[in-house]
């Protein structure tokens, strides 16, 4: 049961309003006027919520259902428990989805800037913005309208946020120029200088890093997650980029639409990622690298070459995941000689 303290509730829904939202066929007649209060997990719900089913491995704990409604799909129906109301769709996982945004919401704070905020005088604020005590927000930065700045988060001078965007407390933003519906998570850092330096006379001498970060539309880039403005280029984060939290993303990457990329990967300066390449959890890429689209690294994986394209790769250094099998698996047969 979600706790409406930290979220708004739209209130109850019935059978067929649940069906509309869900793209779901009602296989239970007469049950279109029951009214449902909640939403829960399978394993909790209880009259008056509805669950959803749709991992074949716990086809035996459908039996124990004991949600009022079940969204499933047509295969899995047969094995939700008796007297439960059962909606099959194609996609109960995306149904899911669409119901949890259909009743609740983040709870928003209320339009306006705190006295407390610090926004230099010539800042462009847009409609509905929310700014809250202790943000600081320099000289000539442009936020769009409906944006959330949060406790403690600093733009510097010159930055653009765009519309419908949440800057977390805490976090730090320079050099940057920033898309529409974008979730900048708390403690991230964007824009601080990469790390570029040469070695002359035993002396390490700092490299001006002069690039900027662009980052397009609908990106969210997690917590302590950092990304370094480029040394002359910019750092480029395509549309609808994941980037979850403790990430490391260096001077002069550029990662193309809608990449993932899981907690504590390490990608090293001027790599160029494709569209919807995947990073499993302490990823690392060597500078350099060209990793192409729809490329898949496992966890732990430590990434010295060029990936081609629709790769599967793991290990360190990763090679096709075949391989990768074929080595654990003689290791495990060697280990037992």
């Amino acid at each position: 049961m979600v706790d409406t303290r930290f979220f708004n509730h739209s209130g109850k829904l019935t059978v067929a309003e649940i069906a509309k939202i869900c793209d779901a066929k009602i296989i239970t007649p007469g049950s279109e006027n029951e009214l449902i209060n909640d939403i829960n997990m399978m394993t909790s719900a209880q009259k008056g919520e509805v669950c959803f089913f749709y991992d074949r491995k716990k086809k035996a704990a459908g039996a124990e259902i004991k949600a009022s409604v079940c969204v499933t799909s047509a295969d899995l129906a047969q094995f939700v428990a008796q007297g439960v109301i059962i909606l099959t769709t194609e996609n109960p996982k995306l149904a899911y989805l669409k119901l949890n945004e259909a009743m609740y919401s983040q709870k928003r704070p209320q339009a306006g800037v705190s006295p407390l905020a610090c926004i230099d005088s010539s800042a462009e604020i847009g409609d509905g913005c929310s700014i809250a005590p202790y943000a600081v927000i320099g000289a000539n930065v442009k936020i769009g309208k409906n944006t959330i700045v949060e406790p403690f988060a600093v733009v510097e001078q010159g930055c653009t946020i765009g519309d419908n965007c949440r800057l977390g407390a805490h976090c730090y933003i320079a050099y940057s120029i920033i898309g529409n519906h974008c979730y900048i998570y708390n403690g991230a850092r964007i824009g601080q200088d990469g790390f570029g330096f040469e070695t002359i006379n035993g002396v390490h001498k700092r490299i001006p890093q002069l690039g900027r970060v662009i980052i397009g539309d609908d990106v969210e880039i997690g917590s302590c997650s950092c990304v370094d403005r480029g040394a002359l280029g910019d750092t480029i984060i395509g549309d609808g980029c994941r980037i979850d939290n403790l990430v490391q993303i260096a001077h002069n990457d550029k990662l193309g639409r809608g990449c993932i990329i899981v907690s504590q990967t390490g990608i090293a300066g001027s790599c160029n990622f494709g569209d919807y390449v995947v990073c499993g959890g302490q990823t690392g890429f060597a500078d350099h690298l060209n990793v192409g689209s729809f490329a898949q690294v496992g966890a732990q994986s430590g990434a010295m070459r060029d990936i081609e394209p629709g790769s599967i790769v793991m290990g360190s250094p990763c090679v096709p995941i075949k391989d990768f099998m074929r080595q654990v698996s003689f290791v495990q047969k060697s280990s037992k000689k």
